[in-house]
Order: C-alpha cells, then structure tokens, then sequence
C-alpha cells in the first residue's frame, strides 16, 4: 500500500468517484422511495458514505476507504 500522498490527478478521480457514489446513493432513494424498507436506505447510506469519504479524502490529500480495499477482481 503507498504512504505518500495522492498526486492532483488521483485526487481529482477520487473526487470525480465520490461524486458519482453520492449520485448513485441520491438515485436509490429518489427512484426506491416506494419501497421504504430498511434494506433501500442501508445500501443508500453505504454508497453515500463511501462517496463522502471519498470527496473528504480527495479535499484532505488522503487516500479514501475504497482506495485502500485493494485489488479488486
């Protein structure tokens, strides 16, 4: 796992990412609202955190949460 910081333009997708994590959380509730059940709002408020987290992370120059869960298949 890199140490150093994240250069401008692995800020910049990170950012671009939490974007669009937070896009997809605003979209579940808004197109899953009927539904109203525990499982709706659960899975929307993990994307819409780790979106945040992104956009914090990309704004403090750290690496976010799902840049560190590694290499994914």
């Amino acid at each position: 796992m890199p140490t150093e910081a994240p250069t401008n333009a692995e800020r910049w997708a990170t950012a671009v990412v939490g974007l669009l994590f937070v896009g997809i959380a605003i979209a579940i509730v808004c197109f899953l609202a009927a539904d109203l059940s525990f499982g709706t709002f659960a899975v929307a408020a993990v994307v819409g955190g780790l979106g945040i987290d992104a956009l914090l992370s990309a704004a403090r120059k750290r690496r976010s949460i799902v840049s560190r869960i590694g290499p994914l298949p």
